[in-house]
Order: structure tokens, then sequence, then C-alpha cells
């Protein structure tokens, strides 16, 4: 991930073998990461029973909010691809009894064609 697109708030990909090493002990068993995906110290996991979003706070990043967000919540979603002057994709998220989206950015190096995939395969069910 390029330090630009972490300041601007965009989220790149990581692998989720390396998700499940440092995010593993949040996982019920039998659950796996499908994909994950990092800001700066913010990460957001897609596993295949829920999406976790990990919100490193405070100066130091200690404290850490962990946010399960089960599949069945989300109501519908959005992905915008990027275009030519706007370099960035985004999602949406709209859970049920929210009125206002959860939305987060991606760099450009990200396939937002897998995140929709991702989230047309799990909120489906």
């Amino acid at each position: 991930m390029g330090l630009f697109d972490g300041m601007l708030g965009n989220a790149s990909s990581i692998e989720p073998r390396a998700a499940m090493r440092e995010f593993g002990r949040l996982l019920a068993q039998g659950e796996e990461i499908h994909a994950a995906y990092q800001l700066i110290r913010d990460s957001f996991l897609f596993t295949d029973r829920r999406l976790i979003l990990v919100d490193k706070q405070g100066v130091t990043g200690r404290k850490v909010e962990y946010h399960s967000i089960p599949y069945r919540s989300i109501t519908h979603f959005a992905v915008e691809t990027a275009g030519t002057f706007d370099l960035d994709a985004e999602l949406k998220l709209w859970l049920s009894g929210e009125p206002e989206p959860i939305t987060k950015q991606f760099g450009k190096g990200v396939d937002v064609y897998e995140v929709q995939a991702l989230l047309s395969t799990y909120v489906v069910r």
C-alpha cells in the first residue's frame, strides 16, 4: 500500500494468510478469511461468516475496536469503480436499522469486483 493512499484513507489488499496470522484469534472455529484490506492502521476482513472492521484507536493504536457485522445484517450494498479523474473505488454497506451506510475507499490496485463478488455470495444467503 502506498503511503499516499493510506493518508487519503484508501484501503489496499493484504494476503488472507497474513491476515489469518494477525487476526486469527478473532475467528470462530472453522471460520476463514477470504479477503482482507488495510488502511494505515485499520483493517477490514471478509470471512465466510461475517465482515470484521478493525479500528485501531488513539495515538499508539494499542486500543482496538473489533466490529463484527454478520452478512445477514447487510440490507444492501454499492460498489463504485474508479474513474478517470477519481482514482478511488468505494464500497457502501447499509445495515438493518442504520440510516447511513458504512463507507470504505479502496486504492486503485484493489479489485473492487472481487469485493462485490464476495458480498454477493454472502449477503444473498
